[in-house]
């Protein structure tokens, strides 16, 4: 497994320049206060739009930082990700990391085989037994697969959240476990962590 270093070059020099252009945009606004004939209100929503980008690019980053030193499979799994986010197939991966999640996990159909994006991506293919709980991840392997997760009982924003969501954080909020999930209502990615939930790019991991 790799030192987790976070030494992904290419995707941190985009994160910089995307926040250089953010700070310049900013002070040309600030310059540009002074003249009472500017609206700049368009030009306030660009710059919410590119901070939510750079927020989805950042969480993407942090993604690879988080998973190169717990499986070497990241890149296949960045694969399943984009697939299952392009098809709308729902999806729900548990990385375990050091935590033993034995406890926490109701276990569900034992796997034992090497990781792939095609294998985990045919466990949630719709219409699979399997394809409704949780995929268990350890190391370079799919541990096992229909896992049933705790769930959490928080709200975000006033919403109630779907039951993948909220078994990401319920595992998230017990333990040290990193869960991707797969929205098959939006085809959206996020991840879950220390009982927080991140959005990540349609590109996911690199």
């Amino acid at each position: 497994m790799k030192d987790g270093n976070c030494d992904f070059s290419p995707m941190k020099q985009m994160l910089k320049e995307d926040i250089r252009q953010v700070i310049a945009a900013l002070e040309v606004n600030l310059e540009a206060m002074g003249n009472e004939n500017d609206c700049l209100l368009g030009n306030f929503e660009k710059i919410k739009e590119k901070f939510a980008s750079i927020d989805m690019k950042a969480a993407t980053f942090y993604l690879n930082c988080y998973l190169s030193p717990f499986t070497d499979k990241y890149p296949q799994i960045s694969i399943c990700v984009q697939n299952l986010s392009n098809r709308r197939h729902g999806g729900l991966i548990v990385i375990e990391r050091q935590d033993s999640l034995e406890t926490l996990i109701q276990p569900g159909i034992s796997i034992g085989a090497e990781l792939t994006h095609s294998l985990l991506e045919s466990i949630f293919f719709p219409g699979n037994p399997l394809h409704d709980g949780a995929v268990l991840v350890s190391h370079n392997h799919i541990a096992s697969a229909a896992n049933v997760l705790p769930l959490s009982a928080r709200t975000t924003g006033g919403k109630k959240l779907g039951t993948r969501h909220r078994a990401a954080l319920g595992l998230t909020e017990r333990s040290d476990a990193l869960v991707l999930v797969v929205s098959e209502e939006t085809g959206r990615v996020s991840f879950a962590l220390n009982g927080n939930l991140y959005p990540i790019t349609n590109q996911g991991v690199h």
